[in-house]
């Protein structure tokens, strides 16, 4: 990458309640309302099932495993990640919901050893436990010195961006929001005297233009600007029409980089008008291992994020992405045929990728 170029480091769903959450020094409730599964400590045995027993409890750490001597050796200068689960020991199980996702608050320890910079959470599990439930999600993320985008406790902070300063007078600005078809229902969205997400209530031209008239009232002329949305199902690799066009008109008006998630997998990469947009990055970390039905997707490989921004224009400038796979709830270094067929799928899905003499997944030059 040229070293004068703005790497960030960016992943889809981080997942750390449920049966991660047990795990950990100071788990929350096990209770959940699910209708195989009524206690999150199954989920654990699922994936010891598969991979062998798991440390319990396990360090604040152990989630990242590989990620985190990776990460310090690339030194992105923004971590960026969609989180979700509430961070939280309070509220009830948000009703009319299938799956729950919480994390004890004295847990937070295991987002702040990954250094995140911004959490993402517009999404469909922020309010898994109500306001409260959020409440408490905000007042422990700040307490770690995470800035978080996408939910807050009325209309202007859920819409609010994030600032990551890159120095030089310069910021990353980040935006989260989250549509309904990744699952959000109608009445999280924020009002001015309700807290919530900033909720998209459809994928079109005419939401791109808003969010981007958003963008424009606070983006000076250094800051660089990324759009993080919750967005599809959480299976398939296509991409409906509306996404691109939305994604485009997001560029088109000055935004530099779309990340996008909602998928358990994940989707194609595209770089239009020098700037990258990212459809689907996939899960990260999550209590996923070990449950059968989905085989054909790889659901256990994860790709870790490296896009290098030109720091002046936002224009992309290189694409790296590091292949890691789940075992024992902990992300552990993908085999050299684990990165191959990674690298396969994402060039059937869009631009071709390499895997370099390190490892990592390479977009090939001709798509930049």
């Amino acid at each position: 990458m040229p070293p004068d170029a703005l790497t960030l480091f960016l992943a889809g769903d981080v997942m750390t309640g449920r049966g991660v959450d047990r795990i950990l020094p100071r788990p929350g409730p096990p209770d959940l309302r699910e209708r195989a599964v009524r206690d999150a400590d199954e989920y654990v045995g699922l994936a010891e099932r598969v991979s062998g027993p798991i440390p319990r409890p396990a360090p604040p750490q152990w989630p990242w495993g590989v990620a985190l001597p990776l990460l310090d050796e690339l030194r992105p200068a923004a971590r960026i990640v969609n989180l979700e689960t509430a961070v939280t020991g309070r509220g009830e199980h948000a009703p009319g919901k299938a799956v729950h996702y919480r994390m004890h608050p004295d847990n937070v320890p295991c987002l702040a050893a990954a250094r995140l910079d911004v959490c993402a959470l517009a999404n469909n599990h922020v309010l898994d436990f109500g306001p409260v439930g959020l409440a408490d999600t905000l007042d422990a993320l700040a307490g770690a010195g995470i800035a978080t985008a996408g939910a807050g406790r009325d209309a202007a902070a859920a819409w609010a961006p994030a600032r990551v300063d890159l120095g030089a007078g310069r910021r990353l600005l980040v935006f989260s929001v989250a549509a309904p078809s990744s699952g959000v229902p109608p009445p999280w969205a924020a009002t001015a005297d309700r807290p919530g997400v900033a909720y998209l209530p459809e994928i079109s031209v005419a939401t791109a233009d808003l969010l981007a008239e958003r963008v424009a009232a606070v983006a000076g002329p250094g800051d660089r600007v990324l759009v993080s949305v919750h967005w599809g199902g959480t299976r398939g690799y296509e991409v409906p029409p509306e996404h691109v066009e939305f994604a485009h008109r997001l560029v088109d008006a000055g935004v530099d980089l779309l990340h996008g998630h909602s998928s358990h997998h994940v989707r194609p990469v595209e770089v239009y008008r020098d700037r990258l947009i990212l459809y689907g990055c996939g899960d990260l970390v999550d209590d996923y291992e070990g449950i059968g039905g989905e085989e054909a997707y790889r659901p256990e490989l994860r790709l870790l994020w490296l896009p290098a921004l030109d720091p002046g224009s936002g224009r992309l400038r290189g694409l790296r992405a590091a292949p890691v796979r789940i075992r024992r709830m902990r992300l552990a270094s993908a085999d050299p045929g684990e990165a191959a067929w990674l690298a396969s799928l994402l060039g059937r899905l869009g631009p071709r990728f390499d895997v370099d003499a390190d490892g990592l997944l390479t977009v090939h030059p001709d798509a930049l």
